[in-house]
Formats: structure tokens, C-alpha cells, sequence
């Protein structure tokens, strides 16, 4: 993939939050990705998540010490990689459900905190039928944070 974070890969132009909600069916308060700056179809892309004190798990998840918990930065990967499919399949598949099958080695490096701009790498690593497995490592200020690797189910809501 381009190393350039907002230039277009393969003709596609950054993916706005309003584009991401067509793409996959996430809503507030559990869309976790705003939007995706690079897409090379049945690739990889990458995916922002601003992270912000007004987050609602904030309220409850160390709120003296502010952490975002890990399932949550396991699953913006999860919604990265939603949009990342779409991409690949094209517009018939927009809003259809990825289900969880495994998370495999999931690390956590460092604590992300409000104000941290998650940016989640993505790639696929191979599908077969509606079964997808992927890479995901999340960086902020390109210091890996996260990683796992993932596979999901893609099915008709």
C-alpha cells in the first residue's frame, strides 16, 4: 500500500464518516472508525478513529485514568476491515453484517487515551467464500499500540 496517508490508492479517494455508515451498518455509539484515508481493494487500507474524552465508555472505563478499552480498538479493526470488504465486493455488499469467528494473538502495547488519533492498519490475508481473515495493527503518532490477527463472517443482514 502507499505510504502517504491521504493520498488515493487505486483511484479511491478517502472514505468520509458519512461514506463509512453506507459502508457498514455500525452506529454512535459503536461506529469506531471515522474514516479511511487509504483503500487498495482486496488489499489492506487504513482507518482513523479520533478519540475523544466524550467517548461513552470513558464514564466507566477508568474514569480517573481514561483508557479505551482493548476490545474496542480490536473492534474499530474489525470495522476497518468491514469497509475493506465492501470495497473489495463492491456496492451490492454495502451494510452487511461481519461477524466475529476468532481473534488470534491480540497485543496490547500501550494504553490509548482521549486525544490519541488511532490510526488501524489493515490487511487481508486471505478469503474464502464469505469467511475473511485479516491483520490489524493500530498505531497512534505511528507507535504501534495493538495488533491481532482476525477472521470474520460476511452475511446478508
Amino acid at each position: 500500500m502507499n505510504d502517504a496517508v491521504n493520498e488515493p490508492v487505486g483511484g479511491y479517494p478517502d472514505i468520509d464518516v458519512m461514506r463509512v455508515m453506507d459502508l457498514i451498518p455500525h452506529r454512535y455509539p459503536f461506529l469506531l472508525v471515522d474514516k479511511v484515508v487509504q483503500i487498495e481493494p482486496n488489499v489492506g487500507c487504513i482507518g482513523i478513529k479520533n478519540v475523544t474524552i466524550n467517548e461513552p465508555f470513558f464514564a466507566g472505563h477508568f474514569p480517573q485514568r481514561p483508557v479505551m478499552p482493548g476490545v474496542l480498538i480490536i473492534e474499530s479493526m474489525a470495522q476497518t476491515a468491514g469497509c475493506l470488504v465492501v470495497a473489495t465486493l463492491g456496492p451490492d455488499s454495502e451494510g452487511k453484517l461481519v461477524y466475529f469467528m476468532t481473534v488470534d494473538n491480540a497485543r496490547f502495547r500501550r494504553p490509548v487515551v482521549p486525544g490519541d488519533r488511532l490510526e488501524v492498519h489493515v490487511k487481508k490475508l486471505r478469503n474464502r467464500g464469505n469467511v475473511w481473515k485479516f491483520e490489524g495493527q493500530a498505531k497512534v503518532d505511528g507507535v504501534l499500540v495493538a495488533e491481532a490477527t482476525y477472521s470474520a463472517m460476511i452475511l446478508d443482514n
